[in-house]
């Protein structure tokens, strides 16, 4: 596995939306003969998913009285906090349709549960769609899509979660948690930090990190790792992308719009999902699909599909049929999403998970 560090003319690069331009440029134009790993840790900043509206996620004036900044994925999920209190990682993995990654998160998470597990944590465990608990107390949260034969993935490791940032910058959704106070945050978000074995609680976050990276290397100091160096040419193309999409307001926040119709559920193995739509003359004139879901397919062409389309099941269904709505939102079917569309209640559906 190849390593890539964010490091420029030696210094590591802390702005986020350079860090996720990296990661989109390794992604899509970098093809090397083995996966890939690269750490990245960022100034105070919200992450979000591909398709969820900032405005709807985040506590804007909070965020920008302290500074900090706002960053859209290229993957689904939902919205977190980073820091350099903590560290993340997104991976690269070869020949994608030969291996069962893509969406176990079981076994994504596997690798690391591993390692720290050696370094003394107990207690670690894969819960829900795509987090990683201590006791029951989320430490992580992972992401991953299938992009050019490959599976992108990533996740965080709380080391030194700010619970009171977290609780002030984040705007949570009222059908996932039920308080916004700091209690609330504490009781649901844990801290690796006090896991650790007793040798390893004074340790910083770069020193925890090049722990992790020498395991997941299998190696036995990080100089012997293989490693990708950047290119000036490398630098400029990041630049590009960083300016034009992670750097860019309108990727970040202007991607979404008010509509006069809309329905929101939370669906189990599904997240929570979203649908606005403006309604002429019972025609769908206008739709937006958003939430912190996951799929392989861009959900703009199940939004492109329904367009003129008739605001009755029937008509919908006959809209949809040449899709598989599961390629779009994972694990919801055709049939469930056209009766949430229309709010048809289903008996066997569970809105609590």
């Amino acid at each position: 596995m190849y390593l890539i560090e964010p490091i420029r003319d030696g210094q590591w690069v802390y702005d986020q939306g350079t860090s996720m331009a990296i990661q989109a440029y390794v992604r899509d134009t970098l093809f090397l003969d083995d996966d890939i790993i690269f750490p990245y840790m960022v100034n105070p900043s919200i992450q979000i998913g591909l398709n969820q509206n900032a405005y709807e996620e985040v506590n804007q004036p909070y965020m920008d009285a302290h500074n900090i900044g706002l960053v859209r994925r290229e993957t689904g999920g939902g919205a977190l906090y980073l820091d350099d209190r903590n560290m993340s990682y997104c991976f690269l993995f070869n020949n994608a349709s030969q291996t069962d990654i893509y969406g176990n998160y079981g076994k994504l998470y596997q690798p690391i549960i591993k390692v720290l597990e050696k370094l003394g944590v107990d207690g670690l465990t894969q819960e829900g769609r795509n987090d990683l608990t201590l006791n029951g107390h989320k430490i992580s949260g992972a992401a991953m899509s299938v992009v050019k034969g490959r599976v992108y993935a990533g996740f965080s490791l709380l080391l030194d979660p700010n619970y009171e940032v977290m609780e002030k910058a984040l705007n949570p959704n009222q059908k996932k948690i039920a308080s916004h106070g700091v209690q609330s945050v504490r009781a649901r978000v844990g801290t690796l930090r006090d896991a650790l074995a007793p040798e390893y609680q004074d340790i910083t976050v770069e020193e925890f990190s090049d722990l992790i990276l020498k395991e997941l290397l299998e190696v036995d100091h990080l100089d012997q790792a293989k490693r990708y160096i950047f290119t000036p040419e490398d630098w400029q193309t990041i630049d590009q992308i960083a300016a034009e999409r992670f750097n860019n307001w309108d990727w970040n926040y202007g991607r979404f719009r008010d509509f006069e119709y809309q329905v929101d559920q939370r669906f189990s193995g599904v997240g929570t999902l979203h649908v606005g739509l403006n309604i002429h003359k019972a025609y769908i004139q206008a739709i937006e699909i958003r939430g912190d879901f996951f799929g392989i397919e861009d959900v703009h062409k199940l939004e492109e599909a329904l367009l003129g389309v008739a605001l009755d099941k029937s008509a919908i269904a006959e809209a949809l049929a040449p899709y598989n709505v599961n390629d779009y939102i994972s694990n919801m079917d055709n049939e469930a999403f056209v009766a949430f569309i229309l709010e048809i209640p289903d008996e066997g559906d569970d809105n609590n998970g």
